[in-house]
């Protein structure tokens, strides 16, 4: 694994520690139609790396809440919050939060209705929310997420994604947000 962590500064999306934690990023797709991000956690270095990039476009903003969908969103947005000092708050799939709650309905990036479910008033009004995900590929869940997060009064200053594609589906989500993300190749 060593070998994979090989110094690069101009190119992973100008990684501030010099890591490439993109090579790290399984692309076989075996039992899956996307790549498997999960081996940069794995690997301190590279995920420190990997959460100093994702921030870097928020250093000069303030951030109150991460909110991270679920699943590895919750890893992501996890990491961030610590770095950044700040609360996280999960957006968790329909059926799985045990208290007051809202909700709403959407198609993932498979056409799947899906429902996304955020804790009742998770946070004061006019909170200033970080939205993170590892992967946004249609914008569904994500918007999904931005709907939640402004229905309970907060502010998206940016939304940031490991693979974060740029299409149809999500321009809505790059015209209206400062939007982040570190793999541009995302296959």
């Amino acid at each position: 694994m060593e070998e994979k962590l090989a110094l690069r500064r101009a190119t992973c999306g100008g990684s501030t520690l010099g890591v490439d934690y993109l090579s790290l990023i399984d692309r076989s797709k075996l039992h899956y139609k996307r790549s498997d991000v999960t081996p940069i956690f794995a690997e301190p270095v590279a995920f420190k790396a990997l959460v100093d990039d994702l921030v870097a476009p928020w250093r000069s903003e303030k951030i109150d809440r991460v909110v991270g969908t679920d699943a590895l969103g919750f890893v992501v947005g996890t990491a961030i919050a610590l770095k950044l000092g700040v609360g996280f708050v999960p957006v968790r799939k329909g059926g799985k939060l045990p208290v007051a709650k809202q909700s709403t309905h959407f198609n993932d990036y498979s056409g799947a209705e899906k429902v996304f479910e955020l804790r009742a008033n998770p946070w004061p009004i006019g909170t200033r929310v970080l939205l993170t995900d590892e992967w946004i590929e249609t914008g569904g869940t994500a918007q999904a997420a931005v709907e939640l997060i402004e229905r309970a009064g907060g502010v998206v200053v940016g939304i940031a994604a490991i693979a974060f594609r740029k299409n149809d589906q999500t321009a809505p989500l790059w015209a209206k947000y400062r939007c982040h993300g570190l793999w541009p190749e995302q296959v």
